[in-house]
């Protein structure tokens, strides 16, 4: 399960970015995921409480948004949606087209506590 591997780098960016901004806690991270990385959402989901124990991650909400497969025609130029297993352009049909998105996975968001809040606690 290489999803816990991916949730340990995860768990030391989350822990850098909260450095990096005054050391709180963190709250919330929203991560981008495309069908295309090779990461299966409910391992990882599972996976991450386990990682963030004992971290400044530990208790924080970890959300998933879905990255679709986005493809660049070179036939026709456009850009558009395609299927994870069939990649043609959605516009004229041509199978010449390059990947713009839905391989990645992306920290978009993290939401840190303030320093003040984690004094209470």
């Amino acid at each position: 399960m290489h999803e816990l591997s991916v949730c340990q780098a995860l768990v030391r960016q989350l822990a850098r970015v909260s450095a990096e901004n005054g050391g709180g806690r963190v709250e919330r991270a929203v991560l981008r995921i495309g069908p295309l990385s090779g990461i299966e959402v409910p391992l990882l989901e599972q996976a991450f409480p386990l990682a963030a124990a004992g971290t400044v991650a530990d208790g924080a909400e970890l959300a998933v948004e879905r990255a679709p497969v986005m493809v660049a025609c070179t036939d026709c130029g456009r850009e558009t949606e395609a299927a994870a297993n069939r990649m043609v352009c959605g516009a004229c049909g041509s199978y010449r087209c390059r990947l713009v998105s839905g391989d990645e996975m992306l920290l978009q968001t993290v939401e840190l506590a303030a320093q003040d809040e984690d004094a209470a606690v």
